[in-house]
């Protein structure tokens, strides 16, 4: 019989809602924020841990085969992660790389059929636990876990001191099964990996970050107002700051916008400068994506820009008249782009 915990000192608690609306999609994937008295249906699962960001082939993987012991087994699928990431918590001033921020992440796991989402909030304390108390605290006391799946790379706790050989002696011990997932590769034998993605996007490579995302990267936000110039010259853009995400390589990019109507996403072909705007002697990174053929107020509104090809660098140009012919050679490099592109994205 497994022993009763006290969970006064523990790092994570355990309240819980449903999600409403994840761009257009409802879901029914509950979001635990910490593990205390958690709902009797969620005790007994099926737990796949991990940091996730980017939800690529490869997490699909792990959480693919978490999923498949969960149907075997007839336990509920948790999906647990951390916010905010462990790498910007020890980086705070460090430069922003993440893939997927939180709502993002939510949406993506949401689509792979996970049952709930234990977000446990990384802090000092958390960052303080041994591997040891991690699975005693959380994993044992808190989630009562029957499985627990993991990444082959997984490592957790105080100096990265639990690992996968921890959690298979745990396992042995306290009456959970344990499985690793080895790495999954692509056709030429490219691990999928966070890290490839972040290389491939700056590298202005995004068909070869979608081919290991196994979607378009995209990033989401509200529109916000600008400076109007766009529309001086014919070309209104609907301004999206990046936030927390990782900047991909600056330039002019094919893109699809989604924007939510109806609960659905209506997607719309686009272009799109992401940088500084040097010629109209901006400084703050933006993303700026012109929607062809559409004339709607979107401002205040959430949308997702999917990258699907890098066209040029961003320059300065000597004059407005030299950027706005420069502007319609790159709607129209889109535009071919687009049509060699299966519509929609992920």
């Amino acid at each position: 019989m497994r022993p009763k915990w006290d969970f006064s000192s523990a790092p994570v608690q355990c309240i819980y809602w449903r999600t409403i609306s994840l761009y257009g999609n409802k879901s029914d994937m509950r979001i635990l924020r910490h593990c205390k008295n958690i709902p009797a249906d969620l005790t007994g699962a099926t737990v796949v841990i991990g940091n996730f960001d980017g939800v690529h082939r490869g997490h699909q993987a792990v959480i693919g085969r978490a999923a498949e012991i969960a149907r075997a087994a007839s336990t509920p699928l948790i999906a647990m992660t951390f916010e905010p990431h462990p790498r910007r918590y020890f980086q705070p001033d460090g430069d922003p790389f993440r893939l997927t921020p939180f709502r993002t992440k939510v949406s993506q796991i949401n689509a792979l059929g996970v049952d709930a989402m234990l977000v446990v909030r990384f802090n000092r304390k958390f960052s303080q636990f041994s591997g040891e108390a991690f699975v005693d605290q959380v994993l044992l006391g808190g989630l009562q876990a029957k499985h627990v799946v993991v990444g082959y790379d997984f490592t957790f706790g105080r100096d990265r001191g639990g690992d996968t050989n921890l959690l298979a002696t745990r396992a042995k011990t306290d009456g959970f099964v344990f499985e690793s997932v080895d790495p999954v590769a692509s056709a030429d034998d490219v691990i999928y990996s966070s890290t490839a993605i972040r290389n491939h996007l700056t590298a202005g490579k995004p068909g070869h970050a979608a081919a290991l995302l196994g979607r378009p990267f995209e990033i989401a936000g509200r529109v916000a107002h600008g400076d109007a110039i766009g529309r001086t010259i014919g070309f209104r853009t609907a301004n999206v700051l990046l936030a927390d995400y990782l900047k991909p390589a600056f330039g002019i990019y094919a893109v699809r916008v989604g924007i939510e109507a109806d609960n659905d996403i209506a997607w719309h072909g686009a272009v799109a400068n992401l940088g500084t705007r040097p010629t109209v002697g901006g400084t703050k990174p933006l993303l700026e994506p012109h929607i062809f053929d559409f004339n709607e107020d979107i401002y205040g509104q959430r949308i997702r820009v999917a990258f699907i090809e890098y066209i040029r660098p961003e320059v300065h140009f000597a004059s407005m008249e030299e950027m706005t012919r420069q502007m319609e050679n790159d709607c129209e490099v889109a535009r071919r782009i687009l049509k060699t592109r299966a519509a929609g994205a992920a």
